[in-house]
């Protein structure tokens, strides 16, 4: 039993007043003159017991009803939720583009957002937390009116962040006034998320009434002509065969190329497209076709062909080099050390220092200057460099140094796979290739992220660890009196990936919600600052400017997928192509009943309505006062009937 103003019960000192009134027997006995003294007596002692056991009926029925009147101003009652306390629900309602699915009963967005509206308690405070918000300690009404405002996001969900936000949340307050109610489809993102969950929550899982999708997964440049392009679009098929599915390419709302294919069950196809080699083309892809997500069924990218990456050469010219680096995607120019244009060397984003022998103090001082202002670097030394002017050149952009040339043939063995060079390059990972070795190879003690190793699990190439730029190390000449390496499979992707992420505008699309780096080849001046738009939406990334470029990075921002244009004041100085990653289109769900049987602290609720209705039962109110009152009237009546009917 809980009383909601316990205050009252100091009031109980009053019921000593009527049992001191009776305990000094204020009433005054007369005396009667009577013959028979011996029945006097007896009349004397039974009137005398039938007074003290009236009066002591008397004092029991009006402390009763005292007391009772004390509990009806007290107001009793029986429930769970605490008096003076407010129960909390704490609510992560998921609002990911998974979420934008149609139902039995229409959008399960909507129809669980409109649940909580009708079934949620009136008296309860509340968190609400989505995907991209979140609204601390509101009442019913503010709940009501965030739930009927929401809308999707492009952000998915994030379970570690929920998780961390109620064990947060869950430090100052009792397990008793709260609920953690969690409410997905618990769409797979991180399998390992709920293995050790220390926080007790309720989750409602929405089940999908479909299991196929048919989505496009990701495009590619596949090959550039004299004339034309190819891009690769690959389709990512969920459940059946499906036959006779239309797939369409725009330039901008000019329809370039129309057909229609097959795909199999469970598979990926590849479809490709010739289109016009052009200096600006601003696409999408369409698929049509009605299935259970229909944001993953276009995909907006962007070529510019006009932007190439500037590469410069300092030293040995190189055959490999040549080779790689395609006239129709770069600028590669060639001059001996003694012939270096100092004046020109900002403009480039790569600068090659193929087998020097040493590093004058001007040129040292201008390729440091060139690195400090973001400009990329790849050192290749050469069989008879000097090991004093190197180690000079190099502790200006790095710690540790060379020791000196070593005439052991190793092979190289090992890939760091997880290097941003090699990603989309390997489907998986190669543990069996033909093994390219070097005769010749130096020394050193560098520090930075080993991306390719020799059999002695020594560097062969290192990104040397610098603030400013990326500085790449080749442990050994890449000449073929020297090494193989030019010979192997593995030359291609490597040296090409290293120019190629020299400047970051080349991709053709970004993903939203991701962190994305961009370069702007522009010189702007020292206060100008760039800005993203569309018709929608406009923002101003992080940026740092340098003297021939802009780095960029968005990460929150946009929100929605389409084109963007790069602008400086009102001049257009490029196009981006953003998409909703395609994590949010994988029909992989966590089992929670599964979950539910390992984890203690896991409740499960087939449905919002339930909830709720088991939440507002738990913590219904049973009053007691009108008891207490019956009570104190009974009394009082009680007192009355004694009063009149039993005389002594």
């Amino acid at each position: 039993m809980q009383f909601k103003n316990p205050e009252v019960f100091y009031f109980l000192v009053f019921a000593l007043i009527p049992m001191i009134i009776h305990l000094f027997q204020l009433q005054k006995f007369r005396k009667v003159a009577f013959t028979n003294v011996a029945f006097l007596k007896k009349i004397s002692r039974e009137t005398r017991k039938s007074s003290t056991l009236k009066k002591w009926l008397i004092l029991g029925i009006r402390t009763l009803g005292l007391i009772a009147l004390l509990f009806v101003f007290s107001q009793p009652y029986f429930s769970k939720k605490k008096s003076g306390k407010q129960h909390h629900n704490f609510i992560y309602l998921d609002n990911s583009l998974s979420l934008n699915t149609n139902g039995n009963k229409g959008n399960e967005l909507q129809m669980v957002a409109q649940e909580i509206v009708n079934h949620a308690s009136e008296f309860d405070s509340y968190t609400l937390m989505t995907n991209d918000q979140i609204f601390k300690n509101i009442s019913k009404s503010e709940l009501d009116t965030q739930l009927k405002q929401l809308d999707f996001t492009s952000k998915p969900q994030n379970f570690k962040r929920v998780l961390l936000e109620i064990q947060k949340k869950s430090k100052d307050e009792t397990k008793d006034l709260n609920k953690n109610i969690l409410i997905s489809d618990f769409q797979i993102n991180d399998k390992k998320v709920f293995t050790n969950v220390n926080s007790d929550f309720t989750g409602v899982q929405l089940s999908k009434t479909a299991q196929d999708n048919l989505s496009i997964d990701t495009l590619f440049v596949k090959a550039v002509g004299t004339n034309e392009i190819s891009i690769s679009v690959q389709i990512k098929n969920q459940g059946d065969r499906k036959e006779k599915i239309p797939i369409a390419l725009y330039n901008d709302d000019q329809l370039i190329s129309k057909r229609s294919f097959s795909i199999e069950k469970d598979s990926d196809k590849n479809i490709v497209f010739s289109i016009p080699k052009t200096t600006n083309f601003k696409g999408f892809v369409k698929v049509t076709f009605n299935d259970i997500f229909l944001f993953d069924n276009q995909l907006y990218f962007h070529l510019d062909l006009q932007t190439k990456t500037r590469i410069l050469n300092v030293g040995k010219s190189s055959k490999t080099f040549s080779k790689i680096f395609d006239e129709d995607v770069f600028l590669l120019n060639h001059t001996p050390l003694e012939r270096v244009n100092y004046s020109t060397i900002a403009e480039y984003q790569l600068i090659i220092l193929n087998e020097l022998e040493r590093f004058p103090s001007v040129f040292q001082s201008a390729i440091t200057k060139y690195v400090t202002n973001g400009g990329h670097l790849m050192i290749v030394p050469s069989p008879i460099s000097e090991v004093a002017s190197y180690n000079n050149f190099l502790k200006k952009l790095t710690n540790g140094q060379i020791k000196g040339i070593r005439a052991d043939s190793l092979k190289i063995t090992d890939i760091n796979f997880d290097h941003p060079l090699y990603t989309d390059v390997f489907l998986r990972t190669v543990k069996n290739f033909q093994y390219p070795s070097v005769s010749k190879s130096y020394e050193h003690t560098l520090t930075g992220d080993a991306i390719i190793q020799f059999e002695n699990k020594t560097p062969f190439l290192l990104e040397l660890k610098n603030p400013y730029a990326n500085v790449y190390w080749f442990s050994s000449p890449l000449n073929s009196k020297t090494t193989n390496f030019a010979n192997s499979p593995l030359v291609v992707p490597t040296i090409y990936n290293i120019g190629r992420q020299s400047l970051k505008v080349s991709k053709p699309y970004y993903r939203l919600q991701k962190s994305n780096d961009i370069e702007i080849v522009a010189a702007i001046g020292k206060d100008a600052i760039l800005s993203i738009s569309n018709q929608n939406e406009s923002f101003i990334p992080l940026q740092r400017s340098y003297s021939k470029k802009v780095q960029l990075n968005t990460e929150e921002q946009p929100s929605s997928a389409g084109f963007y244009h790069i602008l400086l004041s009102q001049d257009t100085l490029s196009t981006l192509a953003y998409n909703i990653q395609r994590e949010e289109s994988i029909l992989q769900f966590h089992d929670l009943s599964t979950l539910k049987e390992k984890n203690s602290y896991i409740q499960m609720y087939d449905s919002t309505k339930r909830l709720f209705n088991d939440i507002n039962k738990k913590n219904e109110v049973h009053w007691l006062w009108k008891l207490f009152l019956a009570i104190a009237i009974v009394s009082l009546l009680l007192e009355i009937l004694i009063l009149k009917f039993f005389k002594p």
